[in-house]
């Protein structure tokens, strides 16, 4: 057979099941093989678009993304979403066509060394160099992809190659490592510390949605009577409606949340990842023991420094800690919680338009299900669906937190009706990550994903001017110009809706879902309300 096909074949073993991605010349043998697979190819408007789409659905899914592109240009449009997938440890394969090896040697045209050029952003990064190795190169590329903490692995495939005869070769068997069990004395001496606390607070990172440890998560935090916060990447690893529940943190100013940090003598880390938050921000006074529970050893930090580290099956860690422990600490949640709550709700009704962000996300919650996906593009509208968004069950509020890319948003969308064609997928983003990759609205109607495109229009870059105006009191070129929205969508055979009063927001939602087809919203959003939670978190007084 081709080396080709013999590629495709151990895709198809790894239970590959969409490839995103854009044709070239160098990739075309791949593309034909397609042609006969069960692997459905979906062709996007840009490389970029096709990597944000592999990061979603890996994430979503825990399986890998995989995306294509052809050599030079093509290739270098996947970095951002690359980059991207691997920070937000989501399992990725990108491949790319590759100019023929015979020409490697020279100048030469749309060549680059890619292998290199992806080697710092992703785990994996590897060229094929002959027919023969297909497939341990791709066996080890979804295993690298996918062993925690996940990431991409790239797979340069070069045109003479991908073309060229192989024989006597098939797909290696798919075999994955079992999580190992935490080690008992470790168990007992966390154990222990947390038994002895008297304010334990639980911090919930993506790493435990990954382990699929969510119950145990709860069940923990139920039995010892702890409260959990989760970092943006895991809301919804308990649900917002928990009593338990302390919502979000990351927000980089000081929340109702952190008084719960400041007050804790044990902090519990599970599944953390401080790609997301730096422990300087929540841990400024070392003041805490802290408690590190994950598949993988913890970072070295000054801020981070372990009374007890439990590596092992993350849901299998919890139910031990559970039995073991005896707490003697009286949960005094209530208060805190209570002040947080108030916060999600005061502006439940509020008539205001252009709308406040806190409207805005308080409408999106009641009218999506509990399992509906919101993907939150890059932004100021990000800061406030990571704070007020209210997710109740895990891998419902997607968010970018460890590259944080704008215009993930739409094509994240696309890969999340994908991944979930039951569910309602809406992306909210701004009118500037809108536009960065807003093509990808013909990909959405041509393969029939409906998707709902909530844009905060504001015609600025917010979350720069809300960073300046904290930090020099006045904005710096940040302002642009937008299409009409509605007549953008029409365009392109979508639905295009404009929100002029607040009372409109959740009508027009709830049209949306029933039009069943790609929708854009034009939704004016007023950012004043950014500095007014700036001054307010500035004069904080702790509740407890």
């Amino acid at each position: 057979m081709k080396a080709a096909e013999l590629f495709v074949r151990c895709l198809e073993n790894e239970d590959v099941d969409y490839i995103f991605g854009i044709p070239g010349e160098e990739n075309i043998d791949v593309m034909d093989v397609l042609l006969d697979s069960p692997i459905r190819f979906i062709t996007t408007r840009h490389e970029q678009g096709a990597a944000f789409m592999a990061d979603v659905y890996g994430r979503l899914t825990g399986r890998a993304g995989v995306c294509l592109s052809t050599l030079g240009p093509g290739a270098t449009n996947l970095v951002t979403g690359v980059a991207d997938a691997n920070m937000d440890r989501a399992p990725v394969v990108a491949i790319a066509g590759q100019a023929a090896t015979t020409r490697m040697h020279k100048e030469s045209h749309q060549h680059l060394d890619l292998v290199n050029l992806f080697a710092p952003i992703t785990k994996y990064s590897t060229q094929i160099r002959e027919p023969e190795i297909i497939p341990e190169v791709v066996r080890k590329a979804f295993k690298q992809a996918l062993a925690e903490k996940p990431g991409v692995s790239f797979i340069d495939f070069p045109e003479n190659i991908a073309g060229a005869d192989v024989e006597g070769k098939e797909p290696l068997k798919v075999q994955a490592a079992a999580t190992p069990e935490p080690p008992a004395a470790k168990v007992e001496q966390a154990a222990e510390i947390i038994s002895s606390a008297r304010h334990p607070i639980i911090m919930a990172g993506n790493g435990v949605i990954r382990a699929r440890a969510t119950e145990q998560l709860q069940a923990f935090a139920e039995k010892l009577q702890i409260p959990v916060a989760t970092t943006f990447m895991a809301k919804g690893a308990i649900p917002f409606s928990h009593p338990l529940s302390l919502g979000t943190v990351g927000l980089q100013a000081h929340d109702y949340v952190d008084c719960g940090f400041d007050r804790a003598d044990v902090i519990i880390c599970v599944g953390y990842d401080m790609i997301e938050y730096h422990p300087h921000l929540w841990h400024p006074e070392k003041h805490a023991q802290i408690l590190h529970i994950d598949e993988t050893p913890a970072e070295v930090d000054e801020h981070y420094i372990l009374a007890a580290g439990v590596i092992g099956d993350v849901g299998e860690s919890l139910r031990r800690l559970g039995e073991l422990t005896r707490p003697q600490h009286e949960p005094e949640l209530g208060t805190l919680r209570d002040f947080i709550l108030r916060e999600h709700s005061e502006h439940a009704e509020n008539p205001a338009f252009p709308m406040v962000p806190q409207r805005i996300l308080w409408d999106l919650r009641q009218v999506l299900e509990p399992e509906d996906i919101v993907i939150s593009d890059v932004g100021a509208h990000k800061m406030w669906t990571a704070r007020l968004y209210e997710a109740e069950r895990p891998n419902t509020c997607i968010i970018s937190n460890g590259f944080a890319s704008m215009g993930i948003g739409v094509p994240g969308a696309i890969a999340a009706k994908l991944a979930h064609p039951e569910c309602t997928a809406v992306t909210v983003t701004g009118d500037a990550g809108f536009l960065m990759n807003c093509q990808e609205i013909e990909t959405a109607l041509r393969i029939g994903t409906p998707i709902i495109v909530l844009i905060w229009t504001d015609s600025e870059y917010g979350l720069i001017h809300w960073h300046q105006l904290r930090h020099f009191g006045r904005p710096s070129h940040i302002t642009f110009n937008n299409p009409d929205f509605v007549k953008f969508a029409e365009s392109f055979g979508a639905k295009g809706y404009k929100v002029q009063a607040a009372d409109e927001l959740v009508p027009t939602l709830k049209q949306a879902i029933a039009d069943d087809t790609v929708v854009i919203i034009d939704c004016p959003v007023d950012y004043s309300e950014n500095m007014k939670l700036t001054e307010k978190l500035g004069k904080l007084v702790c509740p407890i």
